[in-house]
C-alpha cells in the first residue's frame, strides 16, 4: 500500500468523483481510477460501487477504509506539526470556516494580530452557511469552525464566543422606536424584510409561527440572507427586519437604524467555536484559540 494511494482514495471517497478527485490531487482520472484499482487488488476487495453512470457510492469496506484513511492523514498531519515544533518553528495549516457575517465583521482585526505573530501559518478561511461549516468540522476538512451554539451537535467540541439577539431593525424616528414592548401585531403592521425561506433560518421560521398562531397577516416585501444588506433597505425605508445580529457591530450602529429587543420572543444564542472533540490542537492552533477568545487552550469535554 502507496501513500499516494491513501490519498487518492480519501479524496475519491470525499468529494465521490474521479475527476474533481483528480482535479484536488493533480492527478488525471485514469491514473487514479488505476491506483484506487490497485489498492482494491491489494486488499482483495471493492471499495466503491457505481450507481448509474457518474455517481459513486463506498461499499461496506470502502467505509471501513475511510475511517482508516481519515486517522491515517490526521495523524500525519499532527506529526508534522509536532516536529515543526521541535524545531521551534510555529508553522502548519489552519483552516477555518464560518458565516460570511462573522468573517466579514468579527474576524479581520483578531486575525491580522494573530497573522502578524505567526506568518509562517498557512491560513485559510472559507465562507461557508453554518450547516455547511458543521459538516466540514465533523469530517476533519477544518481546525475550527464558527456556528450558532445552539445548533451545534453535541458530538463536536464548542466554546461560546459572541452573544447574539434577535432584534427588529426600523429606520431612525420609525413609530416602534416609542413603542415600549413591541408585539407580533405591530411588527405585522409593517412590510418585513425577512431570510428566504430556502434556507435554514430558524428566527424567520419561528416569527412565522407567532404570526400564524394569532391570525395575523403580514407582507414580506424583500428576503435577503445577509443582514448588511438588509439593514442597508431598512435605512431608505424599505421595509423592517428581523434580524440576529452581534449587538456592538461597528458596521450596523454607524447606520441610521434602531435595534428594538424582542427577547420576549426570542432567546439569546451565542457563536461558538467548534472543532471536533478528543482532536488535541499543536500550540499554533491554540495560540488562534488564545487571540480569539482569550482562553489558554480548547476544551474538549
Amino acid at each position: 500500500m502507496e501513500w499516494q494511494q491513501i490519498i487518492g482514495f480519501f479524496h475519491v471517497a470525499r468529494l465521490q468523483s474521479f475527476t474533481k478527485a483528480g482535479e484536488a490531487t493533480f492527478r488525471t482520472q485514469s491514473a487514479l481510477s488505476q491506483q484506487i484499482k490497485t489498492l482494491e487488488g491489494e486488499l482483495d476487495c471493492q471499495l466503491f460501487e457505481r450507481i448509474g453512470k457518474r455517481k459513486l457510492a463506498l461499499t461496506p469496506a470502502g467505509e471501513r477504509f475511510l475511517r482508516f484513511s481519515e486517522q491515517v492523514l490526521e495523524k500525519y498531519e499532527k506529526i508534522k506539526e509536532e516536529l515543526s515544533e521541535l524545531k521551534e518553528l510555529q508553522k502548519g495549516p489552519l483552516r477555518i470556516a464560518a458565516p460570511f457575517t462573522t468573517l466579514y465583521q468579527l474576524f479581520p482585526e483578531k486575525l491580522k494580530e494573530y497573522a502578524d505573530r505567526f506568518p509562517q501559518v498557512e491560513l485559510t478561511l472559507l465562507d461557508r452557511p453554518q450547516e455547511v461549516v458543521l459538516e466540514l468540522v465533523r469530517n476533519g476538512e477544518i481546525d475550527f469552525g464558527f456556528a450558532r451554539e445552539s445548533v451545534v451537535p453535541k458530538d463536536l467540541a464548542t466554546i461560546r464566543w459572541k452573544k447574539i439577539e434577535t432584534v427588529l431593525m426600523v429606520p431612525a424616528g420609525h413609530p416602534l422606536t416609542a413603542v415600549k414592548r413591541v408585539t407580533m401585531k405591530h411588527i405585522a403592521g409593517y412590510p418585513l424584510i425577512l431570510p428566504p425561506r430556502n434556507v435554514k433560518y430558524t428566527s424567520r421560521s419561528a416569527l412565522e409561527e407567532h404570526l400564524g398562531k394569532l391570525g395575523l397577516n403580514y407582507r414580506i416585501v424583500m428576503e435577503s440572507s445577509n443582514v448588511e444588506l438588509s439593514s442597508v433597505y431598512v435605512e431608505m425605508g424599505l421595509g423592517i427586519s428581523l434580524a440576529t445580529v452581534v449587538m456592538d457591530l461597528p458596521a450596523l450602529r454607524a447606520r441610521k437604524i434602531g435595534f428594538l429587543r424582542l427577547d420576549h420572543y426570542f432567546k439569546p444564542d451565542h457563536i461558538a467555536l467548534v472543532m471536533r472533540k478528543g482532536k488535541i490542537a499543536s500550540s499554533y492552533k491554540n495560540a488562534f484559540v488564545h487571540a480569539l477568545l482569550g482562553e489558554p487552550a480548547f476544551s474538549s469535554a
